[in-house]
Order: structure tokens, then sequence, then C-alpha cells
């Protein structure tokens, strides 16, 4: 088996070729700016070559492209002599690099060998398969490369004419991908990462309204309206200092209808929180319920304190029966009247629900064992003090829940 540590000699020996923002060679992470500093017409030589896709061009093509601003008394000699230059050069940087430039039969193209790799081709590869292949999981990994390899718009020394038609094609697909892309995301609500597509694309092309919009749309998405506003007044801002015009009509009815929905959602709030607060003069005792809300209740407090490390405590009251006819109606009068005494006496924040005829049940929330007692034997002195007459026995017992402990 391979060791994976190992390089292949394809891998030591990779060659980067960047056009996309600047024009750089990388051979083993070292950079090198020969061609930048010696021959701006060695760089628009590779361009053009490169920009062909393998296509071989004619030397009477290469000399209008490249010499179009001035004649030469031997324009074929200049050329060879330009191509003998710029493929030594690129020896220099990495043994054979220089073969790349094939010529033969009075044209040359461009070749590149197995270890050597040039962003704007597979750029190029990348947004046509996007182009023709239907939405799939594998659409999104394709568009990250994509985006990854994107770092800026393609390079242009300005001496080629099939420059500058390329500069277009790659700059509108790409904000097409993106577009596609940021949909697809919006189909899974993966907000958070549209936000960072739609800056990621915004650094190639700032004035792209429609990357804005969707960025805007994301944030309110994600609760960050104050976000998503300072993100508009950003952009008239720059529309104003740069373009001298105000925003786009688009920019401006999405900005609007976002500031609607955050009124709207402000309101709904407020209604909300008012509905929720309770009203002076209301209940000031514990939370009397239906059984199947104290479950309810009990089982948000369960995980909460699971996830807090908190304590509470359950208690139980229980009366007892002394088994004649009239002990039903006499047992339910002074469970009519504990749950008054417990009114009085329990704090808020006491969930208390009848768990059965002669029983009732309650969440203690923030005691401890010796405090959970005290409120019980409170209860019971209460209860003896009203009720002793009718000779029906109090019992309460509490148990600790969560990491409560005696």
């Amino acid at each position: 088996m391979p060791d994976p540590a190992k390089k292949t000699d394809t891998e030591k020996n990779a060659v980067n070729i960047r056009m996309m923002g600047l024009f750089t060679i990388e051979t083993d992470g070292e950079v090198h700016e020969e061609l930048m500093t010696k021959s701006r017409k060695g760089i628009s030589l590779i361009q053009y070559l490169i920009l062909e896709r393998g296509r071989p061009v004619s030397s009477q093509r290469l000399i209008r492209e490249l010499w179009a601003d001035r004649r030469s008394d031997n324009p074929e000699g200049a050329l060879k002599t330009m191509v003998s230059r710029v493929r030594s050069t690129l020896n220099e940087i990495s043994p054979k690099l220089g073969t790349c430039i094939v010529s033969g039969q009075g044209t040359y193209r461009w070749q590149s060998l197995p270890h050597v790799h040039v962003d704007v081709l597979e750029i190029i590869d990348l947004l046509n398969s996007l182009r023709h292949e239907p939405p799939d999981p594998g659409h999104m990994g394709k568009t990250e490369r994509l985006m990854e390899l994107f770092q800026g718009d393609l390079y242009l020394t300005g001496d080629i004419l099939n420059g500058q038609a390329t500069f277009n094609w790659l700059h509108n697909e790409y904000l097409s991908a993106v577009y596609r892309y940021i949909e697809l995301l919006k189909i899974h609500d993966e907000y958070t990462k549209i936000c960072d597509v739609c800056r990621r694309a915004s650094r190639i092309d700032d004035l792209d309204e429609q990357l804005h919009i969707e960025l805007m749309q994301a944030m309110v998405n994600l609760n960050r309206s104050d976000e998503a506003a300072a993100e508009y007044r950003r952009l008239a801002k720059q529309s104003r200092e740069y373009l001298d015009a105000e925003p786009g009509e688009e920019l401006q009815a999405c900005y609007d209808s976002l500031a609607e929905a955050g009124k709207t959602l402000r309101i709904n709030l407020d209604t909300i929180r008012n509905e929720l607060i309770e009203k002076e003069g209301g209940t000031k005792g514990p939370f009397f319920c239906e059984y199947h809300v104290f479950k309810e209740v009990y089982n948000i407090y369960m995980r909460n304190l699971e996830r807090l490390g908190s304590s509470m405590f359950l208690g139980i009251i229980m009366l007892g029966d002394i088994g004649d006819k009239s002990s039903d109606v006499r047992r339910e009068s002074c469970m009519a009247g504990l749950q008054q005494i417990l009114k009085s006496n329990m704090r808020k924040g006491d969930i208390i629900t009848r768990f059965s005829d002669n029983t009732y049940a309650m969440l203690l929330p923030t005691v401890n064992y010796s405090t959970g007692n005290m409120v019980m034997d409170r209860i019971e002195n209460l209860y003896y003090q009203e009720y002793s007459s009718l000779a029906i026995n109090f019992f309460a017992r509490i148990s600790p829940l969560g990491t409560a402990s005696p």
C-alpha cells in the first residue's frame, strides 16, 4: 500500500498557473514573478493560447493580436524570438514547463503537462458542467470549488482581443452559478450559508444588486433585520458616492419590504409579549393547572435540570379516608379548603395539580430539602387548624428531582 505521506512525482512538481485576479505561477508554494517583471507581451501570449483551450493559433493571428499597435520589419521573427524567451523563462520556473507552448506548421497552441494546473481552464469546465447538468447534491460541491478558484475577474494585460469577451463571459456565468447555488440553499433553509456565499461573491462584483438583495433577505430570515438595514445603508451610500445615483428600484423595493416585515415583526412581538405578561392584580400565588399541563411542565423542567444541573422537588399532599358514606363529601370539602390554603401560602412559581380525588401534586423549583419540608409542615399546620374537626388525616412528602439531594 502506498504511503499517503509520500507525494507522487506529479504532485511534487505541480505547477499552478493563476489567471483569475492576478497572473502568477506557483511551484511548491513559491510564487514566481519573472514574467510579470520581464515581459508583459509574454504573459499576453500565454493568456491568449490558454484561452484558446488547445486550439492551434496561426502566427499571423498572434502577430495581429500582440502587435496591433505597431509594425515590424520582421513580425514572424519577432514572434519566434518572444516565444523562445517565454519558453526559456518557463523552463527556469519549472523544468519542461516551456514545452506547454507547442508549435508546428506555422501555428502555436497551449498543451498543459500532467502536473500543470490552470485555474481558468478548470473554471470554464465547472461553469459548462453547472450550466448543463440538473441541480443535485454534487452541484453544490462544484459551485463551492468554483468560488474557491474564482479569486477575482480574469487578469488581462490589455494586449489581446479575445480576453475581454472571455472576461465578460466568465463574470456573467460565475454570477449565474452563484444565483443557482443560492436557490438550492434556500430549499434547505441554509440562510447562514447564503450570507457567506453572497459576501464572497460580492468581492467579485460589489455592485451586483441581486447579491445584496439575497444577502438582506437571508439576514431577515436569521432574525438579523438590523444587519440587513445596515447593509442597505452601506449600499445606498456607496451608490451615491461612486455612481452619483440612488440604489436601484429592486434594491429599494427589497428594503421597503424588509422594513415593513420588521415593523410587523416588532408589532407581533409586542402583542405576544403583552399577552404573556400577567396584568397587575392577577394571580400572585402558585400556578394551578390540569394534570396533562402539569406533566408537560414537569418534562420541560426535567430537560432544563439535566442541562443546567439545577434542582427541584416534587411534592405530594394526600388526605386520608375514614371509610363511612359521608367521607367523600367531607373529603371534597377538605380538598377545596386545602386548595385555598395552597393558593394563599405557596410561592409564585410553584406548580400544582390535582392528581386524584384525594391528592395534590406540586413542583417546587429553587428549594432545598430543608425548605421543602418546612413548606409542607406549614401547610399541614394550617390544614389542621382549619379542618381538625373533620378527622381526615393529612399526609405530605417531598422527593428531589434532578441534582437535588437531602
